[in-house]
């Protein structure tokens, strides 16, 4: 910025470059309301158009003072605070400034991004080389972006701690050697369908001759025949009910929203003739069967899981008292015999 001898007392000319530096935003218009010099970043945001000699109101729609209808109305409205925004896409809105040239050679405008930085700098690409040296907006984007990175790590880490607190809450609901649920996951649920007044069954199973098993096979063996029973039991469930490693050899299987007897027989049927077929353990067959009670929460008003439970344990105790490898419904007649005794 230098004196010159033909300007007035006080007043100072900067070049082209020093304003460029000082205000990339600025625009010059000529009295005719025709621009005359724009700013670097301003002649980014309206690439492939050339800006020197374009009527800056067919650029920009005059926001406030809205009565701003032309070049008269822009100068009248030197030093007050102007509201603008881009007529193209993405419609960049603007705050700015207006000061008369001296002479009447015309109006110089220096433009802000406000609070429309952020997404200026994302629709123009512009770095902190298309912003005064001074211009806090700088450190502010700098911030933006440093907390947009922090919550980007909390997020991240909020979904690990997700992901680990589900596979920790799977863990906890799951039986290791077998894959099936545990007892506290079968408390869960047996809870949640007497709450909700959900119909349900349950069907215990204890496998007959597992003990011959580990004492003549060894504990390898046992814990492949419990597999194999998993296995079997999940096949000839459906994906709607969950099966039970309660302890040892015992399972529970509890049917959501089944309480037909036939059926129930059917599958206790289809479980029974498959565990009866040896499995095999290193080439040596293990022969296993099973014994079974069942309880249905339709005979109780209202149902209590542990009563039921215990009632299913009973009849299971029924089962091998009978001979083993059948089943027996508590407090109904026998499916064989016909006896109509209520376990109790």
């Amino acid at each position: 910025m230098t004196e010159t001898p033909d300007a007035s007392p006080g007043s100072a000319v900067l070049t082209p470059q020093a304003l460029d530096q000082l205000m990339p935003l600025h625009v010059m218009l000529r009295p005719t309301g025709h621009i005359r010099q724009a700013g670097p970043t301003l002649r980014k945001l309206l690439p492939g158009r050339t800006l020197e000699g374009a009527r800056f109101l067919e650029l920009f729609e005059m926001r406030r003072p809205r009565e701003a209808r032309g070049y008269d109305d822009l100068a009248a409205a030197c030093f007050a605070p102007l509201s603008l925004r881009l007529r193209a896409a993405p419609h960049t809105c603007f705050r700015g400034l207006g000061v008369a040239l001296p002479g009447g050679a015309g109006l110089l405008i220096n433009l802000s991004f406000g609070i429309g930085a952020v997404d200026a700098v994302s629709d123009f690409q512009l770095t902190s080389g298309d912003f005064p040296p001074t211009d806090v907006t700088v450190e502010m984007l700098y911030l933006v972006e440093a907390k947009e990175a922090v919550m980007e790590e909390s997020r991240s880490l909020n979904r690990r701690l997700q992901v680990a607190r589900v596979a920790a809450e799977e863990q906890a609901f799951t039986d290791t050697l077998t894959g099936l649920k545990n007892r506290r996951a079968m408390d869960h649920i047996l809870g949640r369908y007497v709450r909700l007044g959900e119909a349900f069954s349950l069907m215990q199973v204890d496998l007959d001759y597992f003990k011959a098993v580990n004492d003549t096979l060894g504990h390898a063996a046992g814990d492949h025949v419990l597999q194999e029973t998993a296995r079997i039991l999940v096949q000839e469930t459906r994906s709607s009910d969950t099966i039970v490693r309660a302890g040892g050899d015992e399972f529970v299987l509890i049917f959501h929203a089944l309480t037909d007897p036939d059926k129930l027989s059917q599958i206790a049927a289809r479980i029974l003739a498959r565990l009866e077929q040896p499995i095999l353990f290193e080439g040596a067959p293990c022969r296993i069967s099973a014994s079974i009670g069942i309880t249905v929460s339709d005979d109780y008003s209202p149902p209590c899981a542990e009563r039921m439970l215990a009632d299913a344990d009973a009849a299971l105790y029924a089962s091998k008292g009978a001979g083993r490898a059948r089943h027996t419904f508590a407090g109904r007649p026998d499916p064989e015999d016909g006896a109509a005794a209520r376990l109790n």
